[in-house]
């Protein structure tokens, strides 16, 4: 009965400890999308400013009168 107890415990603390390191891993994981995600809105946003700045002005204006 005592070594079944002791194996029992042995097992809970080997579990624990995996429970410890995935717990770590996600919490890594989720900041390293969170940072992506940023990035992401970033770069989203400099794309819309540079398409924005290369718009043909010349294709705005109406021809002029005499066409």
């Amino acid at each position: 009965m005592n070594e079944t107890l002791i194996d029992l415990q042995s097992r809970l603390a080997f579990q624990e400890a995996g429970i410890d390191e995935l717990t770590r891993t996600v919490v890594r994981q989720q900041q390293e999308i969170d940072g992506l995600q940023a990035d992401l809105k970033h770069l989203a946003g400099l794309l819309r400013e540079l398409n924005s700045a290369f718009v043909d002005p010349a294709a705005a204006e109406p021809p002029p009168p005499h066409y």
